[in-house]
């Protein structure tokens, strides 16, 4: 602590090479998220092959919906991962520029990547903190409040979703069971009878609200 009380400030290559310590760590949890959503996607392929197999059309739907949300995450997560690597990229030039000039200096790289980045809800935290830091030493500008608003699906999933839901299903199902519905609204192939699914109905039901939010926690 400093005269007055006051913390003294941190050289910038101390501060550099914190928010790149910070963001790699960030990085390693995205990876870690991604293989958690990917692990739920192998138990949800499994599910609905095995509700195909029962001719459990509406649990199938269900489920790939599911798959589709999940894809789009990961898809999101990956597009964080690559905005990511651009900062840390413009933390080496920063450096770079240290060693000539003595000082740190505003990137328009660096500020268009956290603008996205701040707006990741499973990063938003840290890069909202990383980004006040790096406008406090010049590297960026202040970014407006609306920068900070979280990005939501605002697609309609519907009218997308079903040739999606169709594609996924095909692709599941056509493996296992040798022929696939070429659309959501066909009977499924190979239904069991009655009997044989009628006790496992409850059981299917709380298995699908089991993933649904396994998935939906592991995408928050």
């Amino acid at each position: 602590m400093g005269l007055f009380g006051r913390t003294p400030e941190k050289p910038p290559k101390e501060l550099i090479t914190e928010w790149s310590s910070k963001i790699r760590k960030e990085m390693r949890m995205i990876d870690r998220q991604i293989r958690d959503i990917q692990r739920e996607q192998e138990k949800v392929k499994r599910s609905i092959k095995d509700a195909a197999k029962k001719g459990q059309k509406d649990v199938c739907v269900v489920l790939a919906k599911e798959m589709i949300h999940s894809k789009r995450a990961i898809t999101k997560l990956y597009a964080s991962k690559a905005q990511m690597n651009s900062v840390l990229l413009g933390m080496k030039n920063q450096l770079s520029l240290l060693r000539v000039a003595g000082a740190l200096e505003k990137s328009t790289e660096v500020m268009k990547a956290m603008q996205n980045l701040v707006k990741i809800p499973e990063i938003q935290a840290t890069m909202r903190e990383l980004s006040k830091e790096m406008m406090k030493a010049g590297i960026i500008e202040e970014m407006l409040e609306d920068t900070f608003e979280s990005m939501e699906d605002g697609e309609d999933m519907e009218e997308e979703a079903e040739e999606e839901v169709d594609k996924i299903l095909f692709e599941i199902t056509a493996g296992a069971l040798g022929k696939a519905p070429s659309k959501v609204t066909d009977a499924l192939p190979e239904m069991e009878p009655a009997g044989a699914t009628a006790a496992s109905d409850d059981e299917s039901e709380e298995d699908i609200e089991e993933m649904q939010s396994r998935l939906a926690a592991l995408r928050s």
